[in-house]
């Protein structure tokens, strides 16, 4: 069985894939592939160590992945190294960790099932299942991941600490 996971067809930038996607683009594939598990379910996994992850579909302008949670799992805050994106709860329930600028501090959004999240290509963050039972993720990124960058929060904020590219995932 294979996904259709293209961009709607009302978005303009569906036809033009010298540019990323745009945030909402990107926010309507990932709630449309959610609201059809019947496509996606039987390949999830659950996996004890780090979480378990699966891409769905590549195209030249974005790519879709399937990630699942189990309870304590997270990804550290990182950014998507300027990837735009978007990411919608499928199952279960997860919080996001972001910081919302000098004179806001650290932000904590609940994100039950059915939760879509979308951001441009400077957002760094930290999902992370704190519940008690898995949850399921999918995500959209445009232009497709190339690299990821990591960050520990210390006192004065956000600190690099590495770069990833595609073979470390």
């Amino acid at each position: 069985m294979s996904l259709d996971l293209a961009v709607p067809a009302a978005d303009p930038a569906a036809t033009d894939t010298s540019r990323p996607l745009s945030p909402n683009a990107l926010r309507a594939i990932v709630r449309a592939a959610a609201e059809r598990p019947e496509e996606w379910i039987h390949r999830v996994r659950l996996a004890t160590g780090d979480r378990w992850y699966e891409r769905l579909s590549v195209a030249e302008d974005h790519e879709v992945w399937l990630i699942s949670w189990l309870p304590g799992q997270s990804t550290g805050f990182h950014d998507h190294g300027g990837s735009r994106g978007a990411f919608a709860v499928a199952l279960g329930e997860l919080e996001e960790l972001s910081l919302g600028g000098p004179d806001h501090g650290l932000l904590v959004r609940r994100l039950p099932s059915g939760s879509e999240r979308s951001f441009g290509a400077d957002y760094l963050h930290d999902v992370r299942n704190t519940s008690t039972g898995p949850a399921v993720t999918i995500h959209a990124y445009s232009p497709p991941l190339s690299e990821m960058s990591r960050y520990e929060l210390r006192a004065k904020g956000l600190v690099r600490t590495a770069v990833e590219g595609p073979e470390q995932w």
